[in-house]
């Protein structure tokens, strides 16, 4: 679970704020590294959920493997990335927000819940694949940002929506009509 990385690395954070702020801010034009990014900490959760007993740099090792397998494949493959980066993107997502709900999950059950914010994920960026991925690119980049802080709850909720806002501002201004995005003079 989200939970169970290793923040105390310092490494960690600083990557997930790097890799949070570029796929906050350009998570569209650059779909590729935002499956990578996605699969990295999709990776660091699963390692760290999977393989506690191995050193860091196997875990971060296996991480980084699994990012760039997802970078890979959305160069090649982009339809069916297109797919797999709405279930990660869903299924982090659902991983993040569950422990905010303080719910005493089993395994299992947590897992059924994950994948289906998976499918939710990958349904959604199917149907409306541009905005889909400018909602989801900011939620994912504001979440890895936010993720890392130590922040109380209500100053961590602040920042979520600010960052969110700045994302799909940021994001959103290329897919507005030309009209929408100058002023008439």
């Amino acid at each position: 679970m989200i939970q169970d990385i290793d923040f105390a690395n310092p490494v960690v954070p600083i990557i997930s704020v790097l890799l949070g702020i570029v796929i906050l801010v350009w998570g569209r034009k650059l779909f590729w590294l935002t499956i990578g990014g996605v699969g990295f900490i999709t990776g660091l959760i699963l390692v760290f959920s999977l393989l506690e007993e191995q050193p860091a740099w196997i875990m971060l090792a296996a991480a980084f493997g699994v990012g760039a397998i997802g970078a890979i494949l959305a160069i090649l493959l982009q339809q069916v990335a297109v797919l797999i980066a709405g279930f990660l993107m869903g299924a982090y997502l659902t991983s993040w927000l569950l422990p905010l709900f303080d719910l005493q999950l089993e395994t299992w059950l947590w897992l059924i819940i994950v994948i289906i914010g998976g499918v939710i994920g990958s349904a959604l960026v199917s149907a409306l694949f541009e905005w889909a991925l400018v909602v989801l690119s900011s939620l994912v980049g504001t979440t890895m940002i936010v993720q890392v802080t130590n922040f109380r709850p209500l100053i961590t909720a602040g920042l979520f929506i600010i960052l969110l806002i700045i994302g799909f501002a940021a994001q959103s201004k290329a897919l507005l009509p030309e009209s929408m995005t100058t002023r008439n003079r």
